[in-house]
């Protein structure tokens, strides 16, 4: 019996010419394109929707997305619609998705992809790794939801395991790892995991001047953290910002993230937040 499964990778560079920031490169196998580049905030950023047209990993599925931003580029990618992997086969094969930003000198990189949902007994490791060169900047968030809640399914005997590297001037900056397997389900409720909340977020924004005081950007943060119906924080560490929440709801984590994004960039980078139009379908 043949079994279906994708080994595709999609490779993205980004140039600044008289143009703006611009798609230079595009080369990808299997099912995973971009659209071109929208500019709704003028020529000097560029969004870009990344397209998935199965909607999902299955067993055997290995993605690899990468995205190199030359000097003085600004990228924003973002997806229109939830990232699925589906429920393993019974051999346990891995879904495995790689994503490597590489970021240039003077250059921001923006990952905001919508929520990812992890389907009951899905077996999966989710990777991303970004690289940041002279006075690159980077800001992106992971919204995981394990299981189907709004079904009342829960992510059952699933394993993932999910990691977040930023490397700086190639010193690694930031390392988050987040596993669960058959061995590890008491996270799920457990106060100093999940407690209960089937959907985990992370954001990550920096490096910030470690000589500035950023104390009232923080407190704004704080302030959406508190306002919001879930279990949710604001931090910084270093040079980066960290919002973390647990909630039962996806679209209100993406909500409140979106709320962070808006005082987050202007401060980084000087720029008001764009939202992509995608969003507002």
């Amino acid at each position: 019996m043949t079994v279906s499964q994708w080994h595709a990778f999609l490779t993205l560079g980004f140039s600044k010419t008289a143009r703006g920031t611009v798609l230079k490169t595009c080369d990808h196998k299997g099912p995973l394109y971009v659209q071109k580049p929208f500019y709704p905030e003028g020529a000097d950023t560029a969004h870009v929707y990344l397209l998935h047209p199965p909607g999902g990993l299955v067993s055997g599925d290995c993605l690899t997305i990468t995205a190199n931003l030359a000097e003085n580029t600004h990228v924003l990618i973002t997806t229109p619609g939830a990232g699925r992997v589906y429920r393993a086969r019974e051999d346990k094969t891995l879904q495995h998705q790689i994503t490597q930003l590489h970021v240039g000198r003077n250059s921001l990189m923006e990952w905001l992809p919508q929520e990812t949902i992890l389907y009951p007994n899905a077996h999966t490791r989710l990777e991303n790794c970004i690289d940041l060169e002279e006075n690159a900047q980077f800001i992106g968030w992971e919204i995981t939801c394990f299981g189907l809640p709004a079904n009342k399914a829960s992510f059952g005997e699933g394993y993932a395991e999910q990691g977040f590297q930023i490397r700086q001037n190639g010193r690694l900056k930031v390392r988050e790892r987040f596993v669960i397997d058959k061995d590890s389900q008491d996270i799920f409720y457990a106060k100093a995991g999940l407690g209960g909340n089937p959907i985990n977020g992370l954001m990550i924004a920096g490096p910030f001047d470690s000589n500035a005081n950023h104390d009232e950007l923080i407190d704004k943060l704080r302030t959406h953290c508190t306002n919001h119906v879930s279990l949710s924080g604001a931090s910084l560490v270093d040079e980066y910002i960290m919002v973390r929440s647990v909630h039962d709801d996806s679209e209100q984590m993406k909500q409140l993230f979106i709320q962070c994004w808006r005082d987050i960039r202007p401060v980084l980078k000087g720029k008001t937040a764009c939202e992509p139009r995608i969003w507002a379908t």
